[in-house]
């Protein structure tokens, strides 16, 4: 619409937009804040909401997250904060799939839980987040557990997968689905003080390597807890992969496996080359 466009141009101050001609946008002409966003970035206009990611991104790369999708797999401990990462960071559509509803155990780490949403779905309270702090990101929240029967339907638009799971059996069909699907999975666990990150690539079975020998529903986090800031260290982890991947820039952490101890504050790498 040139008329939008005109009126980006009239309100930018050099390259960027200010958020005031933004909002003004939405309200005059009826569209939508994606719509004034794309419109921004395809004229080389940066939304001043990114301006501090100006010196790492371009606004060529800032127009590429944008049109990008990333899926969210779990939307508690991991999920939450991975979520508000992508949101912040500008990737333009987010898929968000998780079945369960917030308890009061969840408190004392998940981003997005406070007394107020208890008994309320993780998956349409963390699009709410979204709306909340960049309306331009269009929100799928699926509020339905992930299955290998369904994973096909819930992640066939998504470019990125990122896995914010605690079952292993469940974590496994989704390195199964996301080999099928051609598409790479970011993996990240906790349990304590302790976290890990990895990457699989498309075609590849590192998530076999990893747990395909573990029995039981569970990893260690069951009988170690977890406290509030493991799951923030490694979301923030698995959030700078995607971005990588879905830049195609960067060493994404494909056949190594990043362990992280918080206690210690030591970060090792294993070799999972087959």
């Amino acid at each position: 619409m040139k008329e939008l466009l005109d009126h980006l141009a009239h309100f930018a101050c050099g390259d960027l937009l200010p958020w005031e001609a933004e909002q003004t946008a939405v309200a005059r002409f009826g569209v939508t804040w994606a719509e004034v966003e794309q419109t921004a970035l395809e004229a080389g206009l940066l939304p001043a909401r990114y301006q501090r990611n100006r010196a790492t991104f371009t606004i060529e790369q800032q127009r590429t997250l944008f049109r990008s999708i990333a899926a969210v797999v779990g939307c508690g401990g991991l999920g939450g904060y991975i979520v508000e990462e992508l949101a912040r960071l500008g990737v333009g559509r987010l898929i968000v799939i998780d079945p369960d509803v917030y308890e009061a155990h969840n408190l004392n780490r998940q981003l997005h839980s406070h007394p107020g949403v208890l008994g309320r779905a993780k998956a349409e309270v963390a699009a709410e987040r979204v709306r909340q702090i960049n309306p331009a990101v269009t929100v799928s929240p699926l509020a339905e557990a992930y299955t290998l029967r369904d994973g096909s339907r819930q992640l066939r638009d998504a470019m990125v997968v990122a896995d914010a799971l605690d079952s292993i059996p469940i974590r496994l069909n989704l390195a199964q689905t996301c080999r099928t699907l051609g598409i790479p999975l970011v993996h990240g666990s906790i349990a304590g003080w302790y976290g890990q990150v990895t990457v699989q690539a498309p075609g590849e079975a590192t998530l076999e390597l990893i747990y395909g020998r573990v029995a039981g529903e569970k990893g260690i986090e069951a009988s170690v807890g977890n406290p509030s800031f493991t799951p923030a260290v490694v979301a923030s982890l698995e959030a700078a992969e995607v971005c990588k991947i879905l830049l195609g820039i960067g060493c994404p952490l494909r056949r190594r496996l990043l362990l992280v101890d918080l206690l210690e504050m030591k970060f090792e790498e294993v070799d999972l080359t087959p």
